[in-house]
């Protein structure tokens, strides 16, 4: 997942804030002295001002008269940002991340997949073919390209309910979901395509029932492969 890193001296303005907010370095509630934060990290006000706007539109933090700028509170964080997400990843906060990601799947993908079973086109039905060929094509390159070829999978799920603001919430769900591929994808080998064939066999014949319950399934064995990933990079850091 890119962020501002490497975008110049506003790049790197971003990422040093904002990296300092989210691992609490900054907490919620303390006002910014941007004078003397320029002069400790030798930044001008210039790209401090240029960096405040953009946490601003992530909802880190804001300015007010009389108050100056400030670090909000965590509940009013734009989490679902993909520099805030990184962050938090950055910052150790990855496994409840994680957690919430998985909680929210649970809630989002068993209903698009009822609802694609109903809906679903011929063109849907082709598209989940070829995503299930790239996917196993996939399991043998890098851990990029699965990660890639998983989240198409996902996204063309959304989609394929046939509800534009179920598939607009992929572009708030995929941010976490690389997240979390790009971990799994890279410590393990297991073949994908049988658990994500079921979903698409119960959306094929038409059974919303066996499609809400194939991706549950699925879901079950995605966090299991993520607690087993998990568990071994603890395992290592430990030993």
């Amino acid at each position: 997942m890119t962020g501002y890193a490497g975008r110049g001296v506003h790049g790197t303005t971003v990422e040093l804030l904002g990296s300092r907010i989210v691992d609490g370095t900054m907490a919620p509630g303390e006002v910014l002295d941007l004078r003397e934060i320029g002069s400790r990290m030798d930044l001008s006000l210039t790209a401090l001002r240029e960096a405040i706007k953009v946490l601003a539109a992530k909802g880190l933090v804001d300015s007010r008269q009389r108050r100056g700028t400030f670090v909000r509170e965590r509940a009013e964080w734009n989490v679902l940002d993909s520099d805030v997400i990184r962050w938090r990843h950055s910052a150790g906060d990855a496994s409840a991340m994680l957690d919430e990601l998985a909680e929210v799947r649970a809630i989002i993908e068993p209903s698009a997949a009822g609802l694609a079973a109903l809906r679903r086109t011929d063109e849907d039905l082709a598209d989940f073919e070829q995503a299930l060929a790239d996917m196993a094509a996939a399991a043998t390159g890098t851990a990029e390209q699965a990660a890639a070829a998983d989240l198409a999978w996902h996204g063309l799920l959304l989609r394929s309910a046939h509800n534009e603001m179920l598939a607009s919430m992929n572009v708030l769900v995929e941010p976490a979901l690389r997240v979390r591929d790009s971990l799994v994808h890279n410590h393990t080998t297991d073949d994908p395509v049988p658990s994500h064939r079921a979903v698409v066999d119960a959306i094929r014949a038409g059974d919303p029932t066996a499609a809400v319950a194939s991706t549950r399934a699925l879901l079950d064995k995605s966090a299991d492969d993520l607690s087993r990933v998990l568990n071994l990079l603890d395992s290592k850091e430990s030993g």
